[in-house]
């Protein structure tokens, strides 16, 4: 009876795990032929799920993750990409596409199908091949010329080479032994030392020079008396023979006979070579990837598809919305619109310091900053005129709607240093200016825990890459602002005029089709700001301060005299 029950439980447990769970595995990194490590993967239903952060990582791209949307971000050279859980649908450099299967979450790790790293655009964008066979992906630089074999005779050795674009080319007889090939204008696949042992070659060398040159370097036998270099059968071939002929390949180095039509789907999608190479998987960051020696496979041959299917018909992406275009530097309208924003509110109080909270200062300000610029001639709006709660992403949705010609964004600072102090400004990159900068949009991106719906992170992120050109104008609005609030007497706030104009990656400022800024009117944190900041009569000078700036950027921009 205890044999049986073993053997039922045995039975019990072979289902559950051969069928409800999926098999843990791993994926292998074979780059130029060398093993750099592997990433942990699922199988399911016959398609291998990889971790995007560690493998997007391996291939030197960028990655963000998105818990609360349960979104990726994965960025490189002229890419983008964002996949969202549990959805098969992705975006591509605002294209939508579809992978052959769903974004999973597994645990505290965001799995996708092996095919997004081998989409065509990801190849371009990280400059390397890229395939997936047998449990591993493998990788190579984007080459336009390989070494295939040698094929060695009873009357001559060839070299057999293939280049994927037309090459040109030099041969020179250095001495009684050695022959060296130049090639101009070409990407090898990587250098190799062959010893060839023949009656008729010894050795070759080819290697990758500067300024796109690749040199052969063939060492001759002295059982050769003639040698060529030159095209046969499709292919470059070094011929070495014991008299003068044509070079004879193999069936091995020819053109396949043409199959009967396969469906496009199933045809190899190879990738163009990137106009401008790019090293991310080379012997210069050798902590990613490096160099290596497994012919390339440019698509992966699983029993089930692992490519994006393009049989399919294109779906609309679910998690895009329809954006109105980024608005120019330019007059639409004849006044100025300006979006004010108090930071935080409602149930996001801000940085608290004894009775103080930072969304009442941020309100206060903005009120009269709002005010004067009215007077001033300029139409505003304000994303909040209570104490409210908006989120992060309707603040800038609320600034295109208004077709906002600037966005301001009003904040005061904290830090756990009580000896920081001071006015700053920033405006929004990717990167920040320093840690300080870095910390400080941490602290006001952290008003995203108080969302109740998702982040619509891909609304934003279209918005804001098309807004690389608002960069330079919210850089000199924020120094125009810096130089009035300085010059603004009766403050009382230190401003620095060498460092407090800064980078860094705030939320609030993503999507929005203007220039656009975020100003920390000083820190709360600060016994001596604080000071200043619970002062009404500072707090409407802070104003002033920084209506002057605005004002004064308005102008020289000429929408007012």
């Amino acid at each position: 009876m205890k044999r049986l029950c073993r053997i039922l439980l045995s039975g019990l447990l072979c289902v559950a795990f051969s069928g409800a769970v999926h098999a843990a595995e791993k994926v292998d990194f074979i780059v130029s032929g060398r093993d750099k490590g592997s990433i942990s993967a699922v199988q399911e239903g016959g398609v291998t799920y990889v971790d995007v952060q560690k493998t997007a990582r391996k291939f030197g791209a960028g990655v963000e993750l998105f818990a609360r949307s349960k979104q990726a971000k994965i960025s490189a050279k002229g890419f983008y990409a964002i996949l969202t859980a549990p959805l098969d649908e992705i975006i591509v450099n605002a294209q939508a596409k579809t992978l052959p299967a769903p974004v999973r979450i597994e645990g505290s790790k965001m799995m996708a199908p092996v095919a997004f790293f081998l989409l065509p655009e990801f190849q371009e964008a990280v400059d390397r091949y890229v395939s997936f066979k047998d449990g591993a992906f493998y990788v190579e630089r984007r080459f336009n010329l390989e070494f295939l074999d040698t094929q060695k005779g009873a009357q001559d050795t060839l070299l057999v080479f293939d280049a994927r674009k037309p090459v040109s080319y030099r041969t020179e007889q250095t001495n009684e032994h050695t022959v060296k090939v130049t090639f101009s204008d070409v990407v090898l696949k990587r250098d190799l030392h062959l010893r060839v042992k023949t009656d008729y070659i010894s050795s070759m060398d080819v290697r990758q020079g500067r300024n796109g040159e690749a040199v052969l370097k063939v060492l001759l036998n002295r059982g050769v008396h003639d040698w060529s270099f030159g095209e046969a059968d499709g292919k470059l071939v070094f011929r070495a023979g014991a008299q003068k002929a044509a070079p004879v390949l193999a069936a091995a180095f020819k053109p396949a006979a043409p199959a009967a039509a396969q469906p496009e789907s199933a045809a190899p999608a190879v990738a163009q070579p990137a106009e401008t190479p790019r090293s991310v998987l080379g012997n210069e960051k050798p902590s990613v990837l490096a160099e290596a020696d497994e012919p390339p496979v440019m698509t992966a041959a699983p029993a089930k598809p692992t490519a994006v299917s393009s049989a399919q018909p294109a779906k609309p992406a679910p998690v895009v919305k329809a954006e109105p275009n980024p608005l120019a530097i330019s007059q639409a309208h004849k006044k100025m619109r300006i979006m004010v924003d108090p930071g935080h509110g409602g149930k996001d109080p801000g940085a608290v310091r004894s009775r103080y909270r930072e969304k009442d200062w941020n309100l206060d300000v903005a009120k009269e900053l709002a005010r004067l610029l009215k007077k001033g001639g300029f139409e505003v709006q304000m994303t909040r005129e209570k104490d409210t709660f908006i989120a992060l992403s309707e603040r800038s949705k609320k600034a295109n709607k208004f077709k906002a010609d600037l966005f301001v964004s009003v904040h005061t600072n904290a830090s756990k240093n009580r000896n920081a102090n001071g006015f700053q400004v920033y405006f929004r990159s990717e990167k920040a200016t320093d840690k300080e900068a870095a910390e400080v949009a941490a602290l006001e991106n952290e008003a995203m825990q108080y969302e109740e719906v998702h982040y619509n992170f891909v609304d934003a992120l279209l918005q804001s890459l098309a807004k690389n050109e608002y960069i330079n104008e919210s850089s000199k609005l924020a120094g125009y602002v810096r130089n009035a609030v300085y010059k603004q007497p009766g403050i009382g706030i230190a401003v620095n005029r060498n460092n407090s104009v800064r980078q860094a990656n705030f939320y609030v400022l993503k999507g929005v089709n203007s220039p656009a800024i975020l100003v920390e009117m000083g820190y709360i944190s600060s016994t001596k700001d604080r000071g200043r900041l619970s002062n009404g009569t500072v707090r409407d000078r802070m104003a002033k301060g920084i209506y002057n700036g605005i004002r004064e950027y308005a102008k020289k921009e000429g929408w007012i005299d």
